[in-house]
């Protein structure tokens, strides 16, 4: 069974920093596209980072100059190094793994849930 477990969430005052792992097992992670994402109550969830197996990366506006998506292909891990955090960051935060078309699966992890608040 394909599992994906994210940690690292925690209260954190605004201005902070905070460390999310994701760490896989049962899936080629090579293979996969790592993506971050993230839901507040009463809102969709949107994606925030993603970094290709070949280590490319997108971000979204918000998590721009802030935010560094990173994976680690021999621990089957993905991080997201979040720095400056805002109240508006505030939401649970998902990784997903998305294969290549030619393997068009999905899998996404629980969440963690990141607090900004003083």
């Amino acid at each position: 069974q394909v599992q994906l477990v994210e940690s690292g969430g925690n209260l954190v005052q605004p201005g902070g920093s905070l460390r999310l792992s994701c760490t896989t097992s049962r899936i080629n992670f090579n293979i996969y596209t790592m993506g971050w994402y993230r839901q507040a109550p009463g809102n969709l969830r949107d994606v925030v980072a993603q970094i290709t197996p070949t280590g490319g990366t997108n971000y979204t506006d918000s998590a721009k100059g802030r935010f560094i998506v990173s994976r680690v292909n021999a621990k089957s891990t993905t991080y997201l190094e979040m720095t400056k955090l805002e109240p508006e960051d505030t939401a649970v935060y998902y990784c997903c793994a998305d294969g290549p078309a030619w393997h068009p699966e999905r899998y996404c992890g629980q969440g963690t849930q990141v607090t900004v608040s003083s």
